[in-house]
């Protein structure tokens, strides 16, 4: 099944200045982003003609004198591969039969494999929940207890086809544990929506990440699963290609403005290599409650990147199809909430949005209601100026047209 639609690209927010521009252009020249003014985008899940249909989403994204391609799969734990080439006509190959065997390492290609600027990938490994009933300090590390976590590549997922929506470009990844003898998940699952963009906007609801035309965004929901602890923090872990011995750089940003995301002042990114080819976005920030408001916000930690040994990580046959089994891994971990305020325990829900893109992260600039305020601020001594002087002139000239008598 496939959806598409035109999309065009959204600089302006990005160059506020004729300097940072020209950085901009130059920077973007070696990945072919340059004259990029549409996109065509698909979605296709890529149909297994050797057996039962298997999870493997292509979000390909077509410009003059590029493409981008996103690939996300629920084979082994849920992970995307992003591969940015410099030619319209790249594709994706899949080899079913190498990707499902137990050495999938050639199983998925970009073609030609001349073409590709930048390449790399996230796997979202495991689901993680602490029992924070007795932690007072809101920063520990780890958050509380730790119970075991749960390995998502042991999931069972639901049919990725039942869920594609061409109208919003948009699927859904949902499962739940495969063993679960506890029935934890009875009622409960834990959901990943992708969707990518027509044109540069922001989503109704918190945290309202302003999107453009090169990213797509992931909707991370758990529903409905019983907390094996009446205080338990949930929290994710994640995993990323390092960048030959180092790992990707992690980055806060912060903001006067918080119009868009209540009471959050913070975006945090992660960046692949020294140029920002590739990116991660999100705020701080997970709501308990369906919409996400400021009642409903929960801390969102992320700790440190660190090496990790692949071997101690659960396996994504699609990364390793692509980039081989020699790797070097990071790891950093999520976590939502506190020992105190508002927590999932309230009506067992839990969401977090992030942006992935290739290219330039995107830039907030001041809402309306900010500039408003700035403009209220600084007029207002302009406005007095102005009639501090008038007076003074209209005074000057009553005494200047003053004619003696003699």
């Amino acid at each position: 099944m496939r959806g598409s639609v035109e999309r065009g690209w959204g600089w302006g927010h990005c160059a506020s200045s004729p300097l940072l521009l020209w950085t901009l252009l130059l920077f973007a020249a070696p990945f072919g982003l340059l004259g990029e003014k549409t996109r065509q985008v698909s979605l296709e899940v890529i149909p297994n003609w050797l057996g039962p249909l298997q999870n493997l989403l292509h979000i390909r994204a077509v410009g003059t004198n590029s493409t981008l391609h996103y690939v996300w799969s629920s084979l082994g734990p849920l992970a995307v591969v992003m591969v940015a080439t410099n030619t319209p006509h790249s594709t994706l190959s899949v080899n079913w039969s190498r990707l499902l065997s137990p050495e999938p390492d050639g199983g998925l290609m970009v073609l030609p494999k001349d073409s590709i600027q930048f390449s790399s990938a996230l796997v979202f490994t495991r689901l993680l929940e602490f029992d924070s009933t007795n932690v007072s300090n809101t920063a520990a590390k780890p958050p509380g207890r730790p119970y075991p976590p749960y390995s998502l590549a042991d999931f069972s997922w639901n049919n990725i086809t039942d869920s594609l929506d061409p109208a919003t470009l948009s699927a859904t990844f949902q499962g739940h544990p495969m063993n679960d003898p506890t029935r934890t998940f009875a009622n409960g699952s834990l959901a990943f929506r992708v969707q990518a963009f027509s044109r540069s906007s922001r989503p109704a609801q918190p945290p309202r990440l302003l999107h453009t035309a090169d990213t797509c965004q992931l909707e991370v929901a758990l529903v409905g699963a019983s907390p094996r602890g009446n205080h338990s923090l949930f929290g994710l872990e994640v995993a990323t290609l390092g960048q030959g011995p180092d790992c990707p750089s992690m980055q806060e940003q912060h903001s006067i403005d918080d119009e868009y995301a209540p009471a959050v002042f913070q975006l945090d990114q992660l960046l692949w290599g020294s140029l920002p080819a590739g990116f991660a976005q999100w705020r701080p920030v997970a709501y308990s409650q369906k919409p996400g408001g400021r009642e409903s916000a929960l801390p969102c930690q992320a700790s440190p990147l660190h090496p990790a040994l692949a071997y101690s990580l659960p396996q994504s046959p699609i990364v390793r199809a692509f980039f081989g089994s020699q790797n070097n891994f990071c790891a950093f971990n999520l976590t939502f909430g506190a020992s105190t305020g508002p927590g999932y325990w309230d009506q067992h829900y839990l969401s977090w949005s992030m942006l992935l893109g290739v290219g330039f992260p995107p830039v907030d600039g001041l809402s309306p209601l900010v500039l408003g305020i700035m403009a209220v601020a600084l007029g207002a001594p302009g406005l007095m100026l102005l009639g501090g002087g008038l007076v003074l002139l209209l005074h000057h000239r009553k005494y200047s047209e003053y004619q003696s008598i003699n």
